[in-house]
């Protein structure tokens, strides 16, 4: 079973519905799918403060369900399920879908987003589900702990930076280093160093997500060395172990970055380096990694296949 269409969108967070909504007024009569978590990101966001035009906040999933709503006012082909597979390599970019739908798409825009990497532990899962404490954003989440401790566990840049970003909203802000020295590099290394409401323990793994069944009150960790564990009291709990894009089905076809980012193409578009293919949101943005960049990238992705469909005919 073929299906046709001018634009394919694969991937529903904001990048994805931003991109739909301009497709879809300008008649290229998108088709979008879903994907493993309609949504994305922001479906695990309880409240969202910093996108502009909600001042009195939203819920992550709230939001979703509006900018869904948006996409299907102007008549987007919105499809639950994922794409599994590609062919990039002619002229008509060929996908199937999980249901076994082949689709030949005239250009297609990848706004598949990227996964936090969590420790995976039960009661981390339990608290980051119910809402109670923990996140994988503190630029997104950290405006809540204001005046509270935290705890956050990651040894990279984005570590460092978030933990410093904490300190200045927390009292006292707690960083787990697995090993005993930072991946990060030395400036960023140092400045969580010398910032003094930020405790360094080295050697230090979680062992679990204290908290009174709805809220987050604290962390157990163990340090690897003595085997000795100690218990941490906190009201937020933040991991910044990394995200993994979710491109893998683009491998043979798309340019990624060593971690698997989507490069693009020209800096400033959406191109990728396989004409009439897009991208949008953080499938390509190690970055900033927010709602509302991805929500840029979404529009500047259908203006650009908007373009590329003009300048075909």
């Amino acid at each position: 079973m073929i299906q046709e269409t001018q634009c394919l969108i694969i991937g529903s967070g904001p990048a994805g519905y931003t991109a739909a909504i301009y497709a879809a007024r300008a008649d290229m009569k998108p088709m979008m799918y879903e994907g493993l978590q309609p949504g994305g990101q922001l479906t695990t966001t309880n409240e969202v403060e910093n996108f502009p035009g909600y001042p009195d906040g939203i819920s992550g999933p709230e939001m979703m369900v509006q900018l869904r709503d948006q996409a299907l006012r102007f008549e987007t082909d919105v499809r639950a399920g994922f794409i599994t597979k590609v062919d990039f390599s002619g002229d008509i970019h060929k996908c199937w879908a999980d249901d076994g739908t082949e689709i030949h798409a005239q250009t297609v825009i990848i706004a598949t987003g990227a996964t936090a990497k969590y420790l995976g532990l039960e009661s981390e899962q339990k608290y980051l589900q119910s809402g109670g404490g923990v996140s994988a954003c503190a630029v997104c989440d950290g405006f809540f702990y204001r005046g509270q401790e935290t705890v956050i566990v990651g040894a990279g840049d984005s570590a460092c930076e978030e933990a410093h970003y904490l300190s200045k909203l927390c009292t006292k802000v707690t960083m787990l280093v697995r090993k005993n020295e930072f991946r990060a590099s030395k400036i960023m290394a140092e400045r969580v160093k010398n910032t003094p409401n930020i405790e360094i323990l080295f050697d230090t793994e979680t062992e679990e997500v204290l908290g009174d069944g709805q809220l987050v009150t604290g962390v157990r960790a163990k340090n690897n060395v003595t085997g000795t564990s100690i218990e941490i009291p906190c009201t937020g709990f933040f991991v910044a172990i990394g995200h993994k894009p979710n491109t893998d089905i683009f491998v043979d076809y798309l340019h990624l970055d060593e971690t698997g980012y989507i490069k693009y193409e020209q800096p400033g578009t959406s191109k990728t380096n396989v004409t009439g293919v897009f991208v949008a949101g953080d499938a390509a943005d190690k970055t900033y990694r927010q709602a509302i960049t991805a929500a840029g990238t979404g529009c500047i992705a259908a203006l650009d296949a908007e373009r590329y469909l003009a300048s075909k005919h």
